[in-house]
């Protein structure tokens, strides 16, 4: 049996997908077969060059880089640079990407990877579900041809994040998600192949980082100096400059977390930052740091106040069978640990 453990990341590049690369790269029994792109959090344009430079920044210009679509399947491109920043990094600034931008689509390289190791790789979303959906209407047995799919995306007992009853990857582009959710369970359910693993904001706001776990990540870089994040414990916001960490992964992860922390500051009441997408990568390589329910899900796409929510039937009064296991708790500790210990060594790995 192999030791490795084969995966496609398909990002929103935004600050939480950005750590989402970082952490899966620094984790040693990681294949990464490709990451894909698909607007969200800023432009799909924006989201391929952020994606590219963050790969360089890790080490892994090997590691194909491609775009989907670039527009919601029905509904207008919705961004949100107040969250992310305008480029979607935060305070963070990385060179230009010099690795080129692959000729395949998304969605058929979802397909081809699928056909070409049947049962082994994982498909991780960590933004709108545009490019698998497109991917599935194409070839409709896909769902039998990859080994599971674990996505950040939904909010099952949990006020929303975009309104109040809806998460953003799914508010994005709903029609993309009920598509996915109704096709990937509907498979499971005939098929007898794992459902969908859909970690929402009820687990994801568990893996909360505050200025010391960056001050603990700089430490185990061996980065100098380690209190990287000072300026961003609130002392004084008007003297905020860039991060003076000597390790420039170190450095990355300082400046673009300070903007999700002050976002967070401003509008949720603590000065820290969900990290939404690691979590959900970390969780799809190992479960163990999950668990989960199965339930009936479906998306809600007609509400006046509601489309885009993740109606989930807890009580079972649909009469459905189950068709997503729904996270509904998560050891966040144990994360959040395992976080600042593997970037820490591939930032000391990758030097200054």
């Amino acid at each position: 049996m192999s030791s490795t453990f084969p995966i496609i990341l398909d990002v929103d590049t935004g600050i939480d997908d950005s750590l989402a690369l970082l952490y899966t790269a620094a984790t040693p029994e990681a294949e990464i077969v490709a990451v894909t792109c698909v607007g969200g959090n800023v432009d799909a344009r924006q989201v391929e060059r952020n994606t590219r430079a963050v790969m360089e920044l890790a080490g892994r210009t090997d590691v194909e880089v491609a775009l989907g679509r670039e527009r919601p399947l029905v509904r207008p491109v919705e961004t949100t640079p107040e969250t992310h920043g305008p480029q979607g990094l935060g305070h963070a600034e990385l060179p230009p990407p010099t690795k080129p931008l692959s000729d395949r689509h998304a969605a058929d390289l979802f397909i081809d990877e699928a056909r070409r190791r049947p049962g082994e790789i994982t498909l991780v979303t960590c933004g709108p579900l545009t490019n698998l959906a497109l991917a599935l209407l194409r070839e409709p047995d896909l769902p039998r041809l990859m080994k599971g799919w674990v996505l950040m995306g939904g909010a099952y007992r949990h006020p929303g994040n975009t309104a109040p009853t809806t998460e953003w990857n799914i508010h994005c582009d709903p029609d993309a998600a009920k598509i996915a959710f109704t096709a990937w369970g509907e498979s499971a359910i005939a098929n007898g192949h794992p459902r969908p693993v859909a970690l929402g904001l009820d687990v994801t706001e568990k893996a909360k980082v505050e200025p010391d776990h960056i001050v603990a990540l700089a430490r185990v870089a061996g980065s100098t100096p380690d209190d990287s994040i000072a300026l961003a414990r609130g002392e004084d916001p008007m003297r905020a400059t860039r991060s003076v960490a000597s390790n420039r992964i170190v450095r990355y992860v300082a400046d673009a977390l300070r903007f999700y922390m002050e976002f967070h500051s401003r509008y949720d009441g603590f000065y820290g930052a969900f990290i939404h997408d690691p979590l959900a990568a970390a969780a799809a390589l190992d479960p163990s740091l999950i668990t989960t329910r199965a339930v009936a899900v479906d998306v809600e796409l007609g509400g006046t106040l509601t489309t885009g929510e993740t109606v989930t039937d807890w009580r079972g009064v649909w009469g459905r069978p189950p068709n997503v296991d729904v996270a509904v708790d998560a050891d966040a500790d144990e994360f959040l640990r395992r976080f600042v210990d593997r970037v820490g060594r591939l930032a000391a790995a990758r030097g200054t």
